[in-house]
C-alpha cells in the first residue's frame, strides 16, 4: 500500500523533528515554505492549521502532486502548524516546528 504524503519539506529541506531547529529558522516576515509531494490519485484536501485549529491555509491538489505554501510571521518566537491531508480514504497529519528570529544572526 502507497503512502499518501512521500515526503513533507519546510524550506526546501526534507522535515525531520529530530534535526537541529536552526536549518528551518526564519527572521521577522521572511518566508517559510512548506512543501508535501502527495501520492495516489484524485483530488486530495491539504489544510495548514495552527494551534487553535484555524486554517492558515487550504488547497485541493490533484494526485500525485504537491502541496505548496508559503507563510510568514511578523512577531518573534516559536510557532506550531499541523499539516493534515485527507484523500483517497486516508488521513495524514504532521505537526511543524516554525521558529522565527527577531533578526537575522550577524557575523
Amino acid at each position: 500500500m502507497k503512502k499518501l504524503v512521500k515526503l513533507v519539506k519546510v524550506n526546501n529541506l526534507q522535515y525531520n523533528a529530530n534535526r537541529d531547529p536552526e536549518v528551518y529558522r526564519r527572521s521577522i516576515n521572511e518566508n517559510f515554505r512548506i512543501q508535501a509531494l502527495i501520492d495516489g490519485s484524485g483530488a486530495v484536501k491539504c489544510k495548514l492549521l495552527d494551534v487553535t485549529g484555524k486554517a492558515l491555509n487550504e488547497q485541493t491538489v490533484n494526485a500525485p502532486g504537491a502541496y505548496t505554501h508559503e507563510i510568514s510571521f511578523a512577531t518573534p518566537g516559536v510557532r506550531v502548524v499541523t499539516l493534515l491531508v485527507e484523500g483517497n480514504g486516508e488521513k495524514f497529519t504532521q505537526d511543524l516546528r516554525l521558529d522565527v528570529m527577531e533578526h537575522a544572526w550577524i557575523g
